[in-house]
């Protein structure tokens, strides 16, 4: 067991797969991400099938497509009940597994195949209730108490977990989420099981809102010159849901100074998550593990940021759907150092690429594919198109990607749109009514029924999509509670 791989698994929430420095971004420092992604693989397509917390979650942790594990869209307090996951694949072979910060299951406390969870979940509404302990679900809430009394919160600086207001950390940075996960982290690396191989996931809740880094971290930002936010010829398409008022998630126009603000918060999460995954790599090196351990760094979903006035996720635009994938590996483990990839994968396809990693077998019941030969360049035959969707706020969006054009089709009202994302990354111009684009609207439609065909909703007869379907977060053949649900 001892010449087996160590193999991290490091998941960030809300981050934007734009938003590394590597990656060409304008504003964005992260040098010590830069140098992980120069010394391994960048999955430059990347995608989150389910651009929301949960579903996206479900297919990291299960390789599964989202028709398979049932949920489609966000809904709270659903059991999760998967015998085949991430952990237990890597449990079941040896490995010493421990998961560290969000995990955003049902019950909170489920092990989903790891030895041992340190939880938090950050602030999640269906969790919050005062009837019982709330340190029960939530270990980083316990610690903080007892540094600081039984009366501390992170919720002190009243910033909603949904909500783009921005301010600085209003306690020492030691005692941020942030810092409290790597600790973590660390602390694992000195307790483990010296006999074994272990798997490690380190998931942090940043950038995710609350839009609250250190002050150092937000500073940087706030008096660099940002470029403007991109608004394509389509974006009145949401305007019957803006609320310009309201400073949650939902459509809406941003002054310019709060727009600044916001972005600032939101980079410098980045930048702070950025140098703590580096304090986690170098405790990594002091143990005398680095050099045999495989280390992915992936985020569950992107966040729109005031693209097309839009905030949040859950739509099927590149800055919600697209993801940030690094992988990296031991010495000569066959990855040309800085290489980018641009094949359309998606999350389902990190749980059988790790275990490929490790040389241990992919179970029968995942449906996604190892990427390392991607990886490694070498020749492998590659799915042609991915399928995405959501159950949201807007109704029931799916979109088709081949990494290089994306078609998109709402439900409720069947209008369905097209993007060349090589000319135009930034969606700006809709072809999907121009004559340029009909031959591939039709395409893509087509894969489009092929991947909808045996839906329980009946998106299609098999000849033509079919709008105004009834829709629903979790699909029938998932079990149900009667917990109270909540929106996040």
């Amino acid at each position: 067991m001892s010449d087996r791989p160590n193999v991290v698994l490091i998941c960030v929430d809300q981050w934007r797969a734009d938003c590394l420095g590597i990656s060409g971004h304008p504003v964005v420092r992260t040098p010590y991400l830069d140098h992980l992604a120069s010394q391994g693989v960048r999955f430059n397509r990347a995608y989150a099938a389910c651009p929301s917390c949960i579903p996206a979650r479900a297919s990291l942790y299960t390789g599964l497509t989202q028709q398979t594990h049932g949920r489609v869209g966000y809904q709270d307090c659903v059991p999760w009940n998967y015998p085949v996951t991430i952990a237990s694949a890597f449990s079941d072979h040896g490995y010493h597994t421990q998961a560290v910060g969000k995990m955003h299951v049902y019950p909170e406390r489920s092990l989903m195949g790891f030895h041992n969870v340190v939880l938090h979940d950050g602030y999640l509404h269906a969790s919050r209730r005062r009837s019982y302990d709330l340190r029960a679900r939530d270990d980083y809430l316990a610690w903080l108490q007892e540094k600081q009394g039984s009366d501390a919160d992170y919720f002190e600086h009243g910033l909603s977990c949904n909500a783009y207001t921005a301010r600085p950390w209003d306690k020492p940075e030691s005692l941020h989420p942030t810092n409290w996960l790597v600790s973590q982290g660390i602390d694992f690396l000195r307790r483990r099981d010296p006999r074994r191989p272990f798997f490690l996931y380190l998931s942090f809740h940043r950038p995710h809102p609350p839009l609250d880094p250190p002050a150092w971290a937000m500073q940087q930002y706030l008096d660099v010159d940002m470029p403007p936010v991109p608004v394509g010829d389509w974006a009145d398409l949401f305007e019957p849901f803006h609320n310009d008022h309201d400073p949650r998630q939902t459509p809406k126009r941003m002054q310019p100074d709060d727009l600044r603000r916001a972005r600032a918060g939101y980079y410098g999460h980045m930048t702070h998550i950025d140098h703590q995954v580096h304090r986690f790599i170098e405790a990594l090196h002091e143990y005398g593990q680095q050099d045999n351990t495989w280390i992915c760094f992936v985020s569950d979903h992107g966040e729109l940021m005031g693209d097309h006035h839009l905030f949040a996720k859950t739509l099927p635009y590149e800055g919600s759907a697209r993801v940030p994938l690094i992988l990296t590996g031991p010495r000569d483990c066959g990855i040309t150092p800085g290489y980018v990839d641009e094949h359309p994968v998606e999350l389902r396809d990190v749980m059988p690429t790790l275990l490929d990693c490790a040389g241990l077998p992919i179970p029968e019941t995942v449906e996604g594919h190892s990427a390392l030969a991607l990886a490694r360049d070498e020749t492998s035959k590659w799915r042609d198109w991915l399928h995405g969707e959501h159950v949201g706020h807007f109704g029931s969006s799916h979109y088709i990607t081949d990494g290089k054009h994306k078609y998109i089709w709402f439900s409720e009202t069947g209008h369905e749109q097209l993007f060349d994302l090589v000319a135009d990354p930034n969606e700006l111009t809709d072809l999907a009514r121009v004559k340029a684009g009909e031959a591939l609207v039709s395409r893509f439609r087509g894969h489009l029924l092929d991947a909808l065909k045996n839906r329980e909703e009946g998106f299609t007869d098999g000849r033509q999509l079919i709008s105004g379907q009834p829709v629903t977060a979790v699909l029938s053949h998932i079990n149900r509670d009667t917990s109270p649900q909540s929106s996040h």
